[in-house]
């Protein structure tokens, strides 16, 4: 077989020529032992120059500037609006709405008494701003549950109502005296039952009799509860004192007699109505009353129970009604006018735990008044 190999090289001490890699040095291309220094020549004859020296600078001060001011968006004015609007709401469907209402009843029952129309629907209504505003302030903590955007209201500008109802109620005991003393009294009537009715005297009472007898029975007594706290009692307690005030104020402010057929219907028909509008926001407020250990009627009884009692009172009113229309003792045309407010009041008994929005029955049963008014200024006109 040919051997296509080429021929060896020359050899040199028995190594392969071909096969060493001994590198070639260019002189120019390998600078000298100086050519690295300040001003020393290089292989080729050149000599390196000095670097420029930089020269430090002094740094430019920063100047401060003020913060530009990040403008309000329009999504931020329309939430503070809402905010602002869901504040007004809250605060005018507290106080401010239970006083307009209180006024519109001593326009009816100034109706219904056959009595002038004096200052006395301004007193209840001043009256009733003082008296709900305070207990909104105080209820706060425990409203929080029930009515939030009242509650927050409470407390942010706590201070603020309770001066405005100082000043309202300043201003009812004013107006008052024009009507002479049993006016004053009246007016004065309502702050005194809202003491007995929310203050803890009757507890202090008991524990302070408690601490007076520890070694007899007494001292294992439980606990007084307040007048808000027993069912029942409690909304007969409110109805009460805004019944005398609505239906006796009128009759002092003319000077006329209180013991008369008349004044009976109107007590009949204010007393048991104040009933059901103070027991119908208890069913909203189930849970905070619970929690505070507050008993009402839709605790006692559940809501279904409490609409039956409910429907129960406000039939037995128009039949008052009934019977004094028969006797001649109430106008046909104004029994009419008062029977509407009877219906509107068992149509909101009637939601009673059947709708979404609780807050209705804290606003619905006081409007069964302006149901009332407009029914009369249709009768008197």
């Amino acid at each position: 077989m040919q051997d296509t190999r080429d021929p060896p090289s020359a050899t040199t001490d028995g190594i392969d020529e071909s096969y060493r890699a001994e590198p070639t040095l260019d002189a120019e291309a390998v600078p000298g032992p100086g050519a690295v220094g300040a001003g020393t020549a290089d292989s080729r004859g050149t000599t390196a120059t000095e670097p420029t020296p930089i020269e430090p600078t002094e740094p430019t001060p920063i100047e401060p500037t003020e913060p530009t001011p990040i403008e309000p968006t329009d999504a931020a004015e329309t939430v503070d609006a809402m905010d602002r609007v869901r504040s007004l709401v809250g605060f005018a469907s507290g106080s401010p709405f239970v006083a307009a209402i209180a006024a519109i009843e001593t326009v009816i029952a100034t109706v219904l008494l056959g009595v002038p129309l004096s200052p006395a629907p301004a007193v209840v209504g001043l009256v009733a701003f003082a008296v709900y505003t305070v207990d909104h302030v105080a209820d706060a903590a425990a409203d929080a549950r029930s009515t939030p955007e009242r509650a927050r209201i409470a407390r942010r500008y706590g201070d603020q109502l309770m001066i405005a109802a100082a000043v309202a109620y300043g201003l009812a005991v004013a107006l008052s005296t024009l009507g002479g003393p049993l006016a004053l009294g009246v007016a004065l009537l309502p702050g005194a039952f809202w003491i007995a009715y929310a203050s803890d005297w009757l507890p202090n009472a008991g524990r302070a009799v408690r601490s007076l007898a520890p070694d007899d029975g007494l001292a294992a007594a439980p606990r007084l509860p307040r007048l808000k706290e027993v069912p029942v009692v409690s909304s007969v307690v409110v109805a009460a004192g805004w019944t005398i005030a609505v239906t006796v104020l009128p009759l002092a402010f003319a000077d006329a007699a209180v013991s008369t057929p008349t004044v009976a219907v109107a007590v009949a028909y204010f007393l048991p109505r104040s009933f059901v509008d103070t027991e119908l926001p208890n069913v909203r407020d189930v849970a905070a009353d619970a929690a505070a250990g507050v008993a009402t009627l839709p605790i006692v009884l559940g809501v279904a129970g409490t609409r039956r009692v409910l429907y129960g009172v406000d039939l037995l009113t128009a039949a008052t009604l009934a019977a004094a229309t028969a006797t001649g003792v109430l106008a046909p045309g104004l029994a009419a006018a008062l029977g509407v407010g009877i219906a509107a009041s068992l149509a909101v008994t009637a939601l009673a735990g059947r709708v979404d929005d609780d807050a209705v029955l804290g606003v619905a049963p006081d409007c069964s008044y302006l149901v009332v008014a407009v029914a009369l200024a249709f009768v008197a006109a």
